[in-house]
């Protein structure tokens, strides 16, 4: 009987498993499996619908050769293995693991079908085709439930070398999921009411609030935080974020040296429960920065982009710490670098801003760092940092019009603010950190 007519005619289930080569056959079979309605589900099968985990969860799937060379497998396969390992770094996401993704290989299946059988949100797929020496990559991460797409982008290559090829498609494939994944997790959980909220909810929430940069949304961050703390004590990114809110709360209330106590509390607690998240090293590298502690802030980046060198955000803040000792190329590649991987990750953008405000400043190149905050500014307007140097590079040209304008908008954002606060609380040292002050004096800035 043909398997169309067989539906409702016996009692079994059937499977597609898709196209099969056979031995001895020469060409694919269309091949399924079947088994009695009533007998129990093998023992190891995927279930029909896995329970998703309560953080975000995502299959790759096994990448397409388009190219009709055998040869180009390998290097699909090899993409879809670096993506997979890649993204296992980032400690926030559920990752399927290889073997279970490789199931699907030269199987016509869709994204509900895999989230169902492998229980997770998100997929990715892709293709790769060869022509001459170009290679064209191509990748789209869809949410499984609805088959939606979340992302997709298209990468041509040169292929010189076929494995630095491979690592940067890598690179910027993980680089650009990290925040798309972020955003689709955001709006799932704006459909829920806030006292239904899980820890991962929570803390999802708190990150997009705080790419905000503003006083009022980092407050309602640290709510969140604190909530999916007391959700989920032994929830590592929760700690670690709460660290991150508290520590930018000293941008608007000051005293850092008695909420860095609390903070490194945080850092400690989230890098003891796992020592390999990078956003727990990414944390604790912002809290040596603000406690001027700016070579081991540098130690705390660098480990964090060991464990994920995907990692745009460590890439950027690790610019700010170069900047303030004078190294001013590699904040700058450092910066540039955060932005190539995740150009449209706001707070990604936030940072590398500022990279380049302290970049310019540090190095003398006054206009430049006028030019570079005004950039910033209109972009973040409460991103008082920037304000400072606006200020000090126009007040160091001397008191003209530009800084008494710049001063306005500073106070506009903090109305209280003063030399003796600027010198308790700016995070840099020496030189730069003596020219900083003396351009707000020179612009206007009182004492108290």
């Amino acid at each position: 009987m043909p398997f169309a007519r067989c539906g409702g005619k016996v009692e079994a289930e059937f499977a597609d498993n898709g196209e099969q080569s056979l031995r001895n056959i020469a060409r694919p079979l269309r091949v399924f499996s079947v088994r009695s309605a009533s007998a129990p589900e093998p023992r190891g099968a995927p279930a029909a619908s896995l329970l998703l985990p309560d953080k975000p969860s995502i299959a790759v799937l096994p990448f397409t050769n388009m190219s009709g060379d055998p040869e180009q497998e390998y290097f699909a396969d090899g993409i879809v293995e670096e993506i997979i390992t890649a993204l296992s770094r980032v400690r926030w996401f559920f990752v399927i693991a290889r073997n279970s993704c490789f199931t699907y290989k030269g199987r016509a299946v869709n994204v509900k079908q895999v989230g169902r059988e492998l229980g997770v949100r998100y997929v990715l797929e892709g293709s790769v085709r060869k022509s001459g020496n170009r290679m064209r990559i191509t990748a789209q991460l869809a949410e499984a439930a609805t088959g939606n797409h979340v992302w997709a982008e298209r990468y041509d290559r040169d292929l010189a070398d076929i494995f630095a090829v491979q690592d940067e498609i890598t690179e910027r494939v993980v680089a650009a999921i990290e925040p798309e994944l972020y955003s689709a997790e955001r709006f799932r959980s704006q459909r829920k009411t806030p006292e239904s909220l899980d820890a991962w909810e929570c803390v999802i929430r708190a990150l997009s609030l705080i790419s905000q940069d503003t006083h009022a949304r980092n407050t309602e961050a640290e709510a969140l935080c604190r909530r999916a703390i007391e959700i989920s004590p032994g929830y590592g990114q929760a700690h670690s974020l709460f660290a991150w809110v508290i520590t930018r709360r000293t941008l608007w209330s000051g005293d850092v040296t008695t909420v860095a106590v609390e903070a490194n509390t945080a850092v400690r607690t989230a890098l003891d429960l796992d020592e390999r998240d990078p956003w727990a090293h990414l944390v604790h590298g912002m809290v040596l920065w603000r406690m001027r502690r700016h070579a081991d802030a540098v130690r705390a980046y660098r480990r964090a982009l060991e464990l994920n060198p995907s990692f745009a955000l460590a890439h950027a803040l690790l610019g700010l710490p170069l900047a303030a000792q004078g190294l001013h190329e590699g904040a700058v590649s450092s910066a540039e670098n955060a932005l190539k991987l995740s150009p449209s990750d706001r707070l990604v953008d936030r940072y590398a801003s500022g990279v380049m405000v302290v970049a310019a400043f540090a190095a003398g190149e006054y206009d430049d760092c006028i030019a570079k905050a005004r950039e910033a500014v209109e972009k973040y307007p409460e991103a008082l940092g920037v304000y400072m140097h606006l200020v000090a590079a126009a007040g160091t040209q001397g008191p003209h019009d530009a800084a008494a304008e710049a001063l306005a908008e500073l106070l506009r954002v903090r109305p209280d603010f003063s030399l003796a606060w600027a010198s308790d609380n700016i995070p840099l040292v020496g030189e730069i950190r003596d020219r900083l002050l003396e351009g707000l004096r020179k612009a206007g800035v009182l004492d108290e």
